[in-house]
């Protein structure tokens, strides 16, 4: 007789499936680990029963005991199987932006849930950590996983998603891509993948709202970059113990809407019904590979979790009409920029060595303000009229130095299923245009002018 002797001995060795049409022109081999097909449904039941396992043998959690959690839902779900199984009791506490599914499932495997408010600070008494924390002090023989700084969240992950990551691919994966929240999946498994090819480049996508990718850039915590945002599971306004930036090598934010809108293209497209932050991690990997991946890499993709989590939240039309997510489907694009365009258009730019005065006569004659830098076939700076006209009224003698001498970074590349609000917050006075590559992999330029027209026709 083949039969597992309890629930908890299904977890791990989840498939890995090909992503073929939200792919489509992007390089490579892009692959999603399906952690839905865990017995919890989420990649939480991973760190679950490992944070409970050690935490037996280090003593600290006994017989009869009470394990008690900060959660957004999942790994609630996690640590509730493992307590079945052994015996435990459970307490968990979440913010009160989780969905209604997330916390009925709590209950429903026997669960005491407590919600508490989102918008507060993490010290505030009320928030979802601190009563978590208040809770373990109060109740005798209780234990408090605290996902967040629990090294054995990182550890599950470097014990089994990167050695099956690696196995799957039969080591031929080069990108590792990954939500971070508490930081266990992304820093665990692409610790594993480092170890075994130090070349391996891990993605981390974050959201607006939360601290990670400033902090990861300029070494600030910047709490301005705190703000609330809906979507579930990923971002934060702390920074884990278990995030360890030194093995992320790049971040990638999406907005909720992004992330809504790629959850349903899963679903709707792919047949993958998933989470919401599953939407994230596509969204934000494919923004990362359409510009460095190769046709020969490999990315792997963490989908977290399942989406019957999030029935009455991003598969209800009626939740997303109200939160101006649907408008993605009838709200104009860069795609319908792109396509409005003759096909036969071609992006104008200038190289580094142009001189300045040849760049100023050719911006004239095209009547345009904007312009990329390239070096070759790589788009490498920018260049604007207003930035010239500064430049020649100081010093006029650099009208016969080359264009490098005065050009600004590159203007942001976006993604073509961006929305004209996303792409009207992504233009300021630091960044004159966007570049958005379509589906053949051509480059084409969008400015203030084009998201004027597509919002006035």
């Amino acid at each position: 007789m083949q039969y597992y002797n309890s629930i908890v001995d299904t977890i791990g060795d989840t498939p890995l499936v090909k992503l073929n049409k939200v792919t489509k022109g992007i390089k490579g081999t892009i692959l999603a680990k399906v952690e839905y097909f865990n017995p919890g449904n989420s990649v939480k039941d991973r760190i679950g029963i490992k944070m409970i396992e050690d935490a037996e043998k280090a003593g600290i959690l006994r017989p009869g005991g009470t394990i008690i959690e900060g959660t957004s839902g999942n790994t609630g779900m996690g640590l509730a199987l493992t307590a079945i199984a052994k015996g435990y009791k459970c307490i968990f506490t979440v913010s009160d932006k989780q969905s209604q599914e997330k916390i009925n499932i709590l209950r429903a495997v026997g669960a005491e849930v407590i919600v508490c408010p989102t918008n507060v600070a993490p010290e505030d008494p009320r928030s979802y950590y601190s009563v978590a924390r208040r809770l373990n002090q109060e109740i005798p023989n209780s234990f408090y996983p605290n996902q967040y700084d629990n090294l054995s969240n990182a550890a599950a992950h470097y014990e089994t998603t990167g050695p099956e990551i690696w196995s799957q691919t039969e080591g031929k994966v080069t990108h590792y891509a990954c939500g971070v929240g508490t930081g266990g999946t992304i820093c665990g498994a692409g610790k594993y993948l480092k170890e075994q090819n130090p070349n391996v480049v891990n993605v981390g996508i974050d959201t607006y709202g939360s601290v990670f990718k400033k902090y990861k850039e300029t070494g600030v915590f910047d709490e301005n970059e705190i703000y609330p945002y809906l979507t579930e599971g990923i971002g934060e306004d702390i920074l884990p113990k278990n995030v360890d930036f030194s093995l992320i090598d790049h971040f990638i934010k999406v907005t909720d809407k992004d992330a809504a809108v790629m959850t349903r293209r899963l679903a709707r497209e792919e047949g993958m019904f998933v989470g919401w932050s599953c939407g994230s991690a596509v969204y934000g990997a494919l923004e990362y590979a359409r510009e460095h991946m190769k046709e020969e890499d490999v990315m792997v993709i963490i989908l977290p979790d399942h989406g019957t989590r999030y029935l009455n939240k991003i598969y209800n039309d009626t939740w997303m009409k109200d939160h101006g997510f649907l408008e993605a489907r009838d709200f104009a694009t860069a795609r319908d920029i792109v396509h409005s365009r003759n096909i036969s258009d071609r992006l104008l730019t200038v190289d580094t060595v142009m001189k300045v005065n040849d760049a100023v006569r050719l911006l004239t004659k095209e009547g345009i303000s904007q312009i990329p830098v390239t070096d070759g076939e790589q788009i490498v700076g920018s260049l604007t009229d207003s930035k010239i006209l500064g430049q020649l009224i100081e010093k006029p003698e650099i009208r016969d130095s080359p264009v490098s001498e005065l050009m600004d970074p590159p203007f942001k590349f976006v993604g073509l299923d961006n929305t004209l609000d996303v792409l009207s917050s992504l233009i300021d006075k630091e960044n004159k245009a966007l570049l958005v590559r379509d589906e053949l992999n051509r480059v084409h330029i969008i400015t203030q002018a084009d998201l004027l027209s597509a919002m006035a026709g």
